[in-house]
């Protein structure tokens, strides 16, 4: 019988191949219009159907493959794939993987790792900051996890079940218990949920996991003037909340969004959402072209070129103002259609500091109309069903059922502007 293995192993299989601890060749089955629009990194494209003959010499001459090798099988769901296993096998594959759930399955799959700070003073409250990477999307969320001052942590649950620190969870995704459990991991309990804007790319799990919880979700105030129909509490520009200790204060931040805000952590990293990332900036037009503007107009009075000059004035006069040494930790790391993710190397953390930031992206020396002309001349591709998503995330609309929500999410997220090359202070 071929042997099934969960999304959460076949990411292992991946790290270990990457050290050279294990080999194998991964065939996706898909038609091949779904597989150049987004796969995992190596992947071998060969077509199947379910019940339709296999032609074991054509499989071998396509994909170079023989029974000598191992082989994991992957489709959209998991039901074409191992179908396709069963083929391999009784043609005499005697290592063959079928990965359970398919691409949906990979959809779901994160890391958590911790982000390193600079040193504090003895005296400052502990903070610790994880990142919680949604590897095949790039999505980026974050867990601040403070200590705990008895009677002094205005935002504390009231049932905190006995645990000792206090945190917040920042733009979560609809798997709410990636963030739970890292919570858990250092014995504390989440007090409050934020999103950094009204996400395009994916479906927040900010208000739902905030609801299960019973602790306040925040968005930044100017998301009122969205129409977010789903209740909220307003975090306004330059408010302060008390996270075990260490404030949390947000930046507003507009360019990518309207309501776009970054949280500022202990003074020591700062969370950028999609303003910052490390290599490039935030796109602009998305919001735009999801409403009653047409995003996609050119020219210096298009609402994208109105935004990209917000965007510049949330870069330079408010997250570069911050100290060279703060860590910038951006909400997406870019992911191509063809699995790969650049230097990003997934499970390590993926950061920058202002001062790296501002050094290395070429767009930030930029001056202030240059930078409008730079990042709205070439629009990239828009994130897939990204209208709707910004719909489900302002509480207008929302998928039937967890298959909807599945399909409406799939693919890479596209919230950056194009990388840019480094400036020339690095040359």
């Amino acid at each position: 019988m071929v042997e099934t293995i969960s999304a959460d192993e076949f990411r292992d299989m991946i790290d270990a191949r990457r050290r050279g601890d294990r080999s194998f060749s991964l065939v996706d089955t898909r038609p091949e219009e779904s597989f150049a629009g987004w796969h995992v990194a190596d992947a071998v494209n060969y077509f199947h159907k379910p019940f339709h003959e296999f032609d074991l010499d054509d499989f071998e001459r396509e994909t170079g493959l023989s029974p000598d090798d191992s082989v994991v099988t992957l489709c959209a769901k998991g039901k074409a794939s191992n179908d396709f296993a069963a083929e391999l096998e009784a043609a005499g594959y005697e290592n063959v993987l079928v990965v359970d759930d398919g691409m949906r399955g990979w959809s779901a799959v994160y890391d958590r790792t911790a982000v390193p700070l600079p040193d504090a003073p003895d005296s400052a409250p502990p903070l610790d900051l994880v990142q919680i990477q949604r590897r095949a999307k790039g999505c980026l969320g974050y867990l601040a996890v403070g200590g705990r001052e008895a009677g002094d942590a205005d935002h504390a649950p009231a049932d905190s079940h006995g645990t000792d620190r206090v945190a917040v969870a920042i733009d979560v995704s609809r798997h709410g218990d990636e963030w739970v459990e890292a919570a858990a991991e250092r014995d504390a309990s989440i007090a409050a949920v934020l999103d950094t804007h009204v996400h395009a790319d994916h479906l927040s799990g900010g208000r739902a996991l905030a609801d299960d919880l019973g602790v306040p979700y925040y968005l930044p105030a100017a998301a009122a003037d969205r129409d977010v129909a789903h209740a909220f509490e307003p975090i306004e520009r330059n408010e302060t909340l008390d996270v075990g200790g260490v404030d949390l204060k947000a930046l507003a931040t507009p360019g990518h969004t309207a309501d776009g805000a970054s949280y500022l952590v202990g003074g020591s990293a700062v969370l950028t959402g999609d303003t910052l990332f490390t290599d490039s900036v935030g796109r602009t037009e998305l919001q735009f072209s999801a409403g009653d503007r047409d995003g996609d107009e050119v020219g210096p009075d298009a609402p994208a070129a109105e935004a990209a000059r917000d965007l510049y004035d949330s870069l330079h006069g408010t997250l570069l103002a911050e100290p060279d040494a703060v860590v910038a930790c951006p909400g997406h790391f870019a992911v191509a259609n063809d699995g790969t993710t650049g230097d990003v190397v997934p499970g390590e953390p993926v950061v920058t500091t202002i001062g790296e930031a501002r050094r290395g992206i070429g767009v930030l020396g930029l001056d202030r109309e240059a930078f409008v002309e730079k990042i709205t001349r070439t629009l990239p591709e828009k994130p897939p069903n990204y209208e709707s998503v910004i719909a489900a995330n302002r509480g207008v609309e929302s998928p039937p059922d967890e298959t909807a929500a599945i399909e409406l999410e799939l693919g890479p997220n596209r919230c950056a502007a194009e990388p840019d090359e480094p400036s020339a202070a690095d040359d």
